[in-house]
């Protein structure tokens, strides 16, 4: 089964959900705002994927945070991940032991079909 963690109004998720739809690929949906990702999921993530494809410095949080300014190194990164999921890149998709990070159509077409 395919996972997919984000948030409902994030334009790269409807992208991800709109493509499962059309093919008719079946996917469970977890919403951020909802239920947060707990740090073990984010530690498990960050063992396949790197840390600059996972943490969002061009997202509303990140500026909001004043992050830039701090130049925080991997390991503040993963705490802020743990406590700000936002600022986690979206979708996360889990699939077959893979980690899939953003929206990339090309991609999508290898990966799930």
């Amino acid at each position: 089964m395919i996972d997919i963690y984000g948030i409902k109004s994030c334009d790269s998720v409807k992208k991800a959900i709109k493509f499962f739809k059309e093919h008719d690929i079946e996917y469970n949906f977890y919403d951020f705002k909802d239920k947060s990702v707990n740090c073990d999921k984010i530690t498990l993530w960050l063992k396949s994927v790197e840390m600059k494809t996972l943490f969002n410095s061009r997202s509303t949080t990140y500026r909001n945070l004043k992050l830039k300014e701090l130049n925080p190194d991997d390991s503040t990164k993963k705490e802020y991940l743990c406590k700000h999921n936002l600022l986690i890149k979206r979708p996360v998709i889990e699939y077959n032991d893979q980690i899939i990070v953003g929206f990339n159509l090309s991609n999508y077409e290898g990966v799930f079909l």
